[in-house]
């Protein structure tokens, strides 16, 4: 669906993407994760067009992106910052307009509206939306026409628990329907649950890639298992076959209140290989 190689991007005498090389099969959600700055929106406008850059090759569809026909394009859905809401019109009038461009019925609009939570909201002025309702208007406008490739750029950021929640169920959803999602995010917990791959960019480089529970398994230098008692102690007992009798004579005798294997998430891999942790998006 996605392939790009050899990237680069300067804005003045600033570097913002040097080098970066992806591959992204149909049916993955793969995920861009790095701090503010690290230049995953830069690389989400070069792969979708809006921005031109110095070196390098993109295909989508396996086509240049610079030969990306209507039809192509109609393939696409973007949420991307405000991009693409008018706060002075309603729920449904901004997915009308948008309907119209693309050739989509209006009773699609409806439907959509109910398929992102906001079937009650049919009326309701953008403008008086709260923030997660406004995400959802977002992903609404993303997938009205029905694309095949989805660029969500920090879907979930600055909402509530319950609306992020809401929102990574949508996308899970459009995977399940054979849509390929490519996602920034700086939140870990949201890329190790949702995404088959992720990249992690520091600086416009890529630093390290992988399937999330892998790459975490490749960086667990400790190996060992934690327990804590239900006296309040922690013990640990390195991960291998000799531990495994001290470990079940504990739980044999009712001791363990937890028990956890150690290895790292990936804001700890993140941190190991930059020196840097993960920021809120500015």
């Amino acid at each position: 669906m996605i392939k790009c190689k050899n990237i680069c991007k300067s804005f003045d005498k600033k570097t913002v993407l040097d080098g970066i090389d992806i591959d992204i099969s149909e049916g993955q959600i793969f995920g861009l994760l790095g701090p503010s700055g690290a230049g995953k929106t830069t690389l989400i406008k070069i792969l979708t067009g809006q921005l031109a850059f110095e070196n390098g090759s993109v295909e989508i569809f396996g086509k240049d992106v610079s030969s990306l026909n209507d039809e192509d394009h109609r393939r696409i859905g973007i949420m991307m910052d405000s991009f693409g809401v008018y706060e002075r019109l309603s729920c449904a009038d901004n997915l009308k307009m948008y309907a119209d461009i693309y050739g989509v019925p209006h009773t699609r609009v409806r439907e959509i509206l109910e398929t992102v939570g906001l079937g009650d909201s049919y009326k309701k002025a953008a403008s008086n939306l709260s923030k997660g309702m406004l995400s959802r208007l977002q992903l609404a406008r993303a997938f009205i026409h029905s694309p095949k490739l989805i660029f969500l750029d920090e879907p979930t950021s600055g909402l509530d628990p319950a609306s992020a929640k809401a929102i990574r169920r949508i996308i899970m959803e459009k995977k399940n329907e054979g849509c390929t999602v490519f996602l920034t995010t700086h939140n870990m917990e949201e890329a190790t649950e949702l995404c088959d791959i992720v990249v992690l960019l520091n600086e416009g480089k890529i630093v390290e890639r992988g399937e999330p529970g892998e790459l975490c398994r490749r960086y667990n230098h400790q190996r060992k298992i934690v327990m804590l008692l239900n006296n309040g102690e922690e013990v640990s007992f390195p991960h291998d076959v000799a531990s495994a009798g001290q470990i079940a004579e504990i739980i044999a005798q009712g001791k363990m209140e937890t028990i956890h294997s150690s290895e790292p998430n990936l804001e700890t891999v993140f941190l190991e290989l930059t020196g840097r942790k993960f920021e809120e998006s500015k």
